[in-house]
């Protein structure tokens, strides 16, 4: 029976209504059997992701990003040569012969595919060892690999998670756009240093855990019991990163969709009035990363920002981190970004406001910063600062 469990983990099968993180793509080359669930019924991974300090580490990630950038060429290249086919084919006389040259033995249309160079698979092979979820069990004497015990040094965040979940709990996963986020954190380590921060949809904490090894405060919020709770778990499991500079991670529930925080003392993550007084008095820092996928999250989010800049004593500053993703539609029958066109209209009418309150300065952060974690750093991540200043 074991053999048999063990075997349909090795190879899983995904319902059609849920969604895994790129982060998560490169499965384990061991498995356990697995016995621990979260509170809906989801297995819980733990994952190592080293933080790139020393000249070695450094050199090590920039050679997976060549390798990925490499890639990435050499898939442009590759569509340029299909193109430059087709063209041939349109421009040149397509009589029987023209024809017959682009058939193979029995008579199929031969069509020109991209090659799969082997920095593929140096790539892949990189990110593999380095990335390697690992399935939590209920008893400790199972729960990890004597070696995996014993990494608890200063340079690696451990953090819990779940893969492949429904749509309405991708925050219980980690996404590409938190990791740049948290580079640009750890590449700019004096500008936070000190900082009273927010972050807004923090998921599984990994952003706020990096922050706070520099910053003195950072509420890290989202909504759901579940969620917080193993986001809870994580800044517990990252303590010693944060000890050094004495940085405090508080996990605390808010919900966009409403107008007040949570206050309800039998709440398990509500905020008490010295709390919301201490964000509201010393906060200059807010920041949210891969939560704009859906428009109606995404109108909430900038209602949440505005309310609480407006609310701010001081200005204050945003980062908003997140992935173009590109998706097919029926509707449009071509390649569109729905949800970034989204975001980048109501970022456009954030900046173009002129209500006499606050004024809204935005400004796209090129990501070429140093890489602190190893991951793909595609193309399609992008970096977004507000200045937002009071006017009155």
């Amino acid at each position: 029976m074991a053999d048999l469990a063990e075997e349909e983990m090795d190879n899983p099968t995904f319902r059609s209504d849920t969604v895994l993180s790129d982060v998560h793509l490169r499965c384990p080359s061991k498995r356990h059997l697995m016995v621990r669930l979260n509170a809906v019924g989801q297995p819980v991974f733990l994952s190592y992701f080293k933080l790139l300090w020393s000249t070695e580490d450094l050199a090590s990630g920039k050679h997976v990003r060549e390798i990925t950038t490499g890639r990435e060429q050499q898939s442009r290249s590759g569509d340029e040569l299909c193109d430059q086919d087709r063209s041939n084919v349109k421009e040149g006389e397509l009589n029987s012969e023209g024809v017959e040259a682009l058939l193979d033995d029995d008579g199929d249309l031969e069509v020109v595919r991209r090659p799969r160079g082997a920095s593929d698979l140096q790539a892949e092979d990189l990110l593999r060892d380095i990335v390697c979820p690992v399935i939590l069990m209920k008893g400790k004497e199972d729960a990890f690999e004597d070696e995996e015990q014993e990494c608890t040094c200063s340079d690696v965040v451990k953090i819990e998670h779940t893969m492949a979940t429904p749509l309405e709990d991708v925050g219980k996963q980690v996404w590409r756009a938190a990791f740049l986020l948290a580079d640009h954190i750890l590449f700019q380590r004096d500008t936070f240093r000190g900082c009273s921060v927010l972050e807004l949809g923090g998921g599984t904490g990994i952003t706020s855990i990096i922050m706070g090894t520099v910053a003195k405060r950072v509420y890290c919020t989202d909504v759901g019991d579940d969620l917080l709770a193993m986001c809870e778990q994580n800044v517990a499991l990252n303590k010693h990163l944060m000890e050094p500079g004495g940085g405090e991670i508080k996990v605390k529930e808010l919900d966009w969709l409403k107008d007040e925080f949570c206050t309800d003392p039998e709440a398990p993550y509500s905020w008490s009035e010295e709390e919301i007084a201490d964000l509201l008095d010393h906060c200059s820092v807010i920041m949210a990363a891969d939560v704009f996928y859906d428009d109606d999250l995404t109108d909430a989010l900038f209602r949440t920002l505005y309310r609480i800049t407006h609310n701010l004593r001081n200005s204050c500053t945003v980062y908003l981190a997140l992935e173009k993703r590109l998706n097919f539609t029926l509707r449009h029958m071509d390649i569109t970004c729905e949800a970034y066109s989204h975001f980048r209209n109501t970022l456009t009418d954030l900046e173009n406001l002129q209500d006499g309150k606050m004024k809204y300065t935005v400004e796209h952060i090129k990501p070429d910063f140093c890489q602190f974690l190893v991951y793909e750093r595609i193309e399609q991540l992008e970096l977004w600062k507000i200045m937002a200043e009071h006017l009155t």
